[in-house]
C-alpha cells in the first residue's frame, strides 16, 4: 500500500506538530514516565489515523467499454432518477457514494474516452449527506464522452470535515477508465450521473471499492 502524493506536505507537517507535541511534555514533565508514554501512545494513534487517510491503493482494470465502475471506496448512498441541471438538464440516474473518514480518498475513472465538459465549483462546506450539498458544497464536475457517444457525469464533493478537492483532468483530455481521476483530502461523496438505460448493479448501503466494483452497464 502506497502513500498518495496529496498526503506527503500534510504528513510531514503532521510528523513536526506531533513531535513538537512530544518534545514538550518531555521538558515540562521530565520525571513524569506515565505523561510521556500517553503522549507517545496518543500522537501516535493521530497519526496512524492521519496516515490512512492518505493510502493510494494500486487497481488494476481490464477496460470494457460496457461497464461503469464505482469511482470511490465507501458506500452507496443514493440511487434515483433526477434532473441534472447543470450539464444534461435532463433526466439522469444518480448514483452516490459516500467516503467514510477510514476509506481510501483517491477518485479513478469510472469510464474511458473524452473529457467533454468540466467545471470547478467552489461552495459550502455542508455534511456529505446533506440534501444540498450536491449543488452547493465545493464540488467538480466532469463529463466524459466515450467511444460509442455515452456520457457519463463524475461529481467529486467536498464536505463538512474535506476542504480540498484535486483533480487531474482537464476538458478536451482523453482519459482511461480505471486511471486516477483525483482525490478528496479527508473524503467526502461522489456522484455518478448515468444515462436512464443503464443497469443498476448495485444497491442502496452496500459496500463498493473503486475500480473494482461495477456499479452499472450499459
Amino acid at each position: 500500500m502506497a502513500i498518495h502524493k496529496e498526503g506527503y506536505v500534510i504528513l510531514l507537517i503532521t510528523v513536526i506538530i506531533l513531535g513538537l507535541i512530544n518534545f514538550a511534555v518531555q521538558h515540562f514533565f521530565p520525571e513524569n514516565k506515565l505523561s510521556h508514554n500517553i503522549s507517545y501512545l496518543t500522537t501516535g494513534i493521530l497519526f496512524l489515523l492521519i496516515l490512512q487517510f492518505f493510502r493510494s491503493p494500486t487497481r488494476e482494470i481490464t477496460p470494457d467499454s460496457n461497464l461503469i465502475y464505482a469511482p470511490a471506496d465507501g458506500k452507496i448512498v443514493i440511487i434515483e432518477e433526477v434532473e441534472e441541471p447543470e450539464y444534461f438538464k435532463g433526466t439522469r440516474k444518480q448514483v452516490s457514494i459516500f467516503m467514510s473518514p477510514l476509506n481510501a480518498h483517491v477518485n479513478w475513472f469510472p469510464i474511458g474516452g473524452v473529457v467533454k465538459y468540466f467545471k470547478y465549483h467552489p461552495g459550502k462546506y455542508l455534511v456529505a449527506w446533506h440534501p444540498k450539498s450536491s449543488t452547493l458544497n465545493e464540488r467538480t464536475t466532469f463529463v466524459i464522452e466515450d467511444e460509442n457517444n455515452r456520457e457519463v457525469m463524475v461529481r467529486q464533493i467536498a464536505g463538512a470535515v474535506a476542504r480540498r478537492i484535486v483533480y487531474y483532468a482537464e476538458e478536451g483530455d482523453t482519459v482511461i477508465q480505471g486511471n486516477q481521476l483525483g482525490f478528496i483530502k479527508f473524503g467526502s461523496r461522489v456522484d455518478l450521473y448515468l444515462p436512464v438505460d443503464v443497469k443498476i448493479l448495485v444497491d442502496v448501503d452496500q459496500a463498493v471499492r473503486g475500480c473494482r466494483t461495477v456499479v452499472a452497464e450499459f
